[in-house]
């Protein structure tokens, strides 16, 4: 499988968050985690992407996903068995 750029906003205390993490490590697949409560992250992230209201908010090679539902779409269709 080709490298597959996998970058994750995350927030403490997020159920979503965890389970993405989750999935990930149990595919094996490694990614960025970048927590949204440090510094400008959080606004930077929504002056780019206003309506990313919830987290995670997940980029797959600078594609942006969405959420929990996306990661596991965007996987499937990469043929990454979750």
């Amino acid at each position: 499988m080709k490298d597959i750029n996998i970058t994750m906003y995350t927030k403490a205390n997020c159920p979503n968050c965890v389970t993405a993490k989750l999935i990930l490590d149990a595919a094996g697949l490694k990614y960025a985690d970048v927590d949204i409560e440090v510094g400008e992250r959080l606004g930077n992230l929504l002056k780019e992407f206003p309506d990313a209201r919830q987290m995670p908010q997940i980029f797959i090679n600078d594609q942006r996903v969405g959420g929990l539902a996306g990661l596991q779409k965007a996987l499937g269709q990469l043929g990454v068995l979750v």
